[in-house]
Order: structure tokens, then sequence, then C-alpha cells
């Protein structure tokens, strides 16, 4: 898959590839495209914050955008590339601003 696949404050269902390679089931809320991955955020499982390339999505089976009013919100500063360089994984807890907090 390719950057353009793919658009920020959507929801995603898709099959995708581990480190280990395992093929994985997924549903992902996409918050930023990079230069070659996107931060998504899981919706089914765990909601840490994942750099998840666009070569470890083999397919998308459902996409679904988000409307303004319900999407979830994180700092523009957590989400810049840089931030993502040497990490994967990051634990961040926020909510969408019509949800209270």
């Amino acid at each position: 898959m390719i950057r353009n696949d793919f658009k920020e404050h959507s929801r995603i269902t898709i099959t995708w590839k581990d480190k280990e390679g395992k093929l994985r089931p997924g549903n992902f809320y996409v918050y930023a495209l990079l230069k070659d991955a996107m931060i998504v955020r899981a919706t089914d499982k765990d909601g840490l914050l994942r750099k998840l390339s666009f070569a470890d999505v083999l397919r998308v089976v459902k996409f679904q955008d988000v409307a303004p009013q319900d999407r979830y919100m994180i700092p523009d500063e957590i989400l810049k590339e840089a931030n993502w360089k040497d990490r994967d994984v990051m634990v961040r807890y926020s909510s969408s601003p019509n949800r209270g907090k």
C-alpha cells in the first residue's frame, strides 16, 4: 500500500503484517500520515499509538471517514515524524473534544 491509499482522521479495518511476519486483522484510527508510515491507534485492542508502515498493510477491508465532531485529537507535536524516528509504540491517552477532557 502507499500513502495515497489512506487519509488522516479515518477509521480503517485492515490485514497487516506484524514484526514477526504474522498476518493480523486490525481496526485502527489514523491520526497522521508520515513519509513511509502512519500514526494509528488500535480501536479494538490496547489503544496504544503505533507507527504502522504502509508496506506492512496488505489489504484494506473497510474505510470510514470520521466526522469533525467525532475526531480524536492529539497535540501536533506528538504526531511529528521526528518524534517517531526511533520508536514504534507510544502510550498516550486523549479524548475527542466533544466528550469532555
